[in-house]
C-alpha cells in the first residue's frame, strides 16, 4: 500500500554549509538485487538502499525463492527461484514491474503482478508483449498492471524486437535475465526514441561484474549470452540523482554543500548534475571524492538536452523557475509515462506558485516569473516532493502536499534536509 500522507511546510533558509551523506543508489542496488537472486551462489550487498521501492523488490525476490540477510550495513542474498502461486505489490517502482516479470517466467506457478493505482498507469505493454513473444504465458484484461506470470522455470531465449521508446527499464529487465535464458539474449529496439541510455550501460556494466557475457552490438541492440551469474560482494555507490535537491538547495540559497564518496567515474545519470549545475550558476569542485557546490547568487537559465538523464528534470526545472534567464529543457517526452506525467505536473505546480512554464512536445520551457507561496503538489512522485521542498527554501510559504513519497528513494528525507539547514 502506499505510505500515509503527510503534509510538508517547507522551511526557508537564507544559505548553510553542511556535509551530506547519501543512501545507495536505488537503481544499482534493485539491479543487484535481482542479480543476485538468479546467481549461482550467494552475494554480499554492501551499503545497499533501503527504501520503500528496495524493500518491494526485496519482497518480490524472496516470494519467488530468494532469501535475504541484514547484517549492519550489509545484505546477504541467498539465491534461489522457488515454485509456487504467489502475488506481488510493484507499489510504484518501475523497476519492480519491469525487472521482476522474466525471473518470475524462471521460477513455477502463477505469480500475479500489481500495485498502487497510479501504478496501473505506467506503460507495461512492452514487458507483456517481450514476454509472450519469448514463449511465457500472461494473462490480463488489458497490457498494463495487474497481470499474471505462468512461470515454468525457462525461457527459451533467442533473438527479439521490442520498441523501449517509453523507458529503457523494458530493455533492462530483459537484459538482467537473459543470461538464464536457454539461448540467451539478442535483444533490438526498433523504436523510434530511446531514452535513458545510461541506465542500459549500468545494466550491462552490473552484468559483466557478474562474469556474464554481456554487450552493446549496435545503438539499439545488445547481446547477452547463456551462462552462470556469479555471486560478488558488491559495494553500492551513493545515489547521485538524489544528491540533486540538496545540491541544488546550496545553489538557490547561496550556500555550500559538500557530499562525499562521490565516484570519479560512474554509470549513474545523476553525476551530470556537476556540469548542469555549474551551467546554472554554481561553483563546483571534486576533490579525493569529495563533491562540493557553493552558490554564487547568481541562476541562470539553461537548454538542455535531458533524454539520457530524464529523472533530473524535476530538480532542474524547480531551479529554472528560480533562474533569471529562460529555460528549455527537451527529449524527455518519455516523462509523460513516470511516477506521474511529470512534465505536465511541473508546468502546472511552477505556474500555480506564479511562475512561467509551458509543455512543449518533448520537454518545458521555463521563463523568469514572480513566485510566491503556495500548496505544490507531489502527484505520488518522490521528485516531484523534493522540487517542491527545495523551492521553499527562498519562497515563503510553500508546503508539499505530500512529503512521505520521498520514502520511494530517501526514507529520511526530511530529516536529512532540516539537518543540512541545521534545524536539526
Amino acid at each position: 500500500m502506499p505510505e500515509t500522507s503527510v503534509s510538508y511546510a517547507a522551511p526557508t533558509s537564507a544559505g548553510f554549509d553542511a556535509t551530506v551523506e547519501l543512501p545507495g543508489s536505488k537503481s544499482l542496488t534493485n539491479r543487484e538485487l535481482v542479480l543476485s537472486a538468479l546467481a549461482s551462489e550467494p552475494s554480499e550487498l554492501i551499503d545497499p538502499l533501503i527504501s520503500r521501492d528496495t524493500k518491494l523488490m526485496i519482497e518480490a525476490l524472496e516470494k519467488l525463492g530468494a532469501r535475504f540477510e541484514s547484517s549492519g550495513d550489509s545484505l546477504r542474498v541467498t539465491p534461489g527461484t522457488g515454485s509456487q502461486d504467489t502475488s506481488i505489490d510493484c507499489g510504484l517502482a518501475g523497476t519492480v514491474m519491469r525487472f521482476v516479470p522474466p525471473v518470475a517466467a524462471l521460477a513455477t506457478g502463477r505469480i500475479e503482478f500489481d500495485g498502487d493505482a497510479a501504478a496501473r498507469r505506467r506503460p507495461m505493454i512492452t514487458t507483456i508483449d517481450s514476454l509472450e513473444s519469448l514463449g511465457v504465458r500472461v494473462e490480463y484484461e488489458r497490457k498494463a498492471l495487474p497481470f499474471a506470470v505462468i512461470g515454468t522455470g525457462e525461457i527459451p531465449g533467442g533473438d527479439l524486437e521490442i520498441d523501449a521508446s517509453a523507458s529503457s527499464q523494458f530493455v533492462s529487465g530483459l537484459l538482467l535475465s537473459a543470461a538464464r535464458f536457454q539461448g540467451g539474449l539478442t535483444l533490438s529496439h526498433n523504436g523510434p526514441t530511446l531514452p535513458s541510455m545510461p541506465h542500459i550501460e549500468m545494466t550491462l556494466a552490473t552484468l559483466t561484474g557478474r562474469g556474464v557475457s554481456a554487450s552493446q552490438t549496435s545503438e539499439t541492440s545488445w547481446r547477452v549470452e547463456p551462462g552462470e551469474i556469479a555471486g560478488a560482494t558488491v559495494q553500492i555507490e551513493p545515489d547521485l540523482s538524489n544528491a540533486g535537491p540538496f545540491l541544488a538547495a546550496a545553489l538557490v540559497t547561496g550556500g555550500t554543500v559538500r557530499i562525499p564518496n562521490w565516484p570519479s567515474e560512474t554509470t549513474q545519470v545523476g553525476a551530470d548534475f556537476v556540469r548542469l549545475l555549474g551551467e546554472m550558476g554554481a561553483e563546483v569542485s571534486l576533490s579525493q571524492g569529495n563533491l562540493t557546490l557553493t552558490g554564487t547568487g547568481t541562476i541562470s537559465g539553461i537548454d538542455a538536452d535531458l533524454s539520457a538523464a530524464g529523472e533530473l528534470t524535476p530538480t532542474i526545472a524547480a531551479i529554472a523557475a528560480l533562474a533569471s534567464t529562460p529555460s528549455r529543457l527537451t527529449g524527455i517526452a518519455h516523462l509523460r509515462g513516470h511516477e506521474t506525467d511529470r512534465i505536465a505536473a511541473l508546468v502546472a505546480e511552477i505556474n500555480s506558485l506564479g511562475g512561467v512554464a509551458t509543455e512543449l512536445e518533448d520537454g518545458i520551457a521555463i521563463s523568469p516569473g514572480n513566485l510566491s507561496g503556495g500548496t505544490w503538489h507531489s502527484y505520488e512522485d518522490h521528485r516531484m516532493a523534493t522540487a517542491g521542498a527545495m523551492l521553499g527554501l527562498v519562497i515563503q510559504g510553500v508546503v508539499v502536499d505530500d512529503i512521505a513519497t520521498t520514502s520511494k528513494t530517501l526514507p529520511d528525507f526530511v530529516g536529512m534536509w532540516e539537518k543540512m539547514l541545521g534545524l536539526r
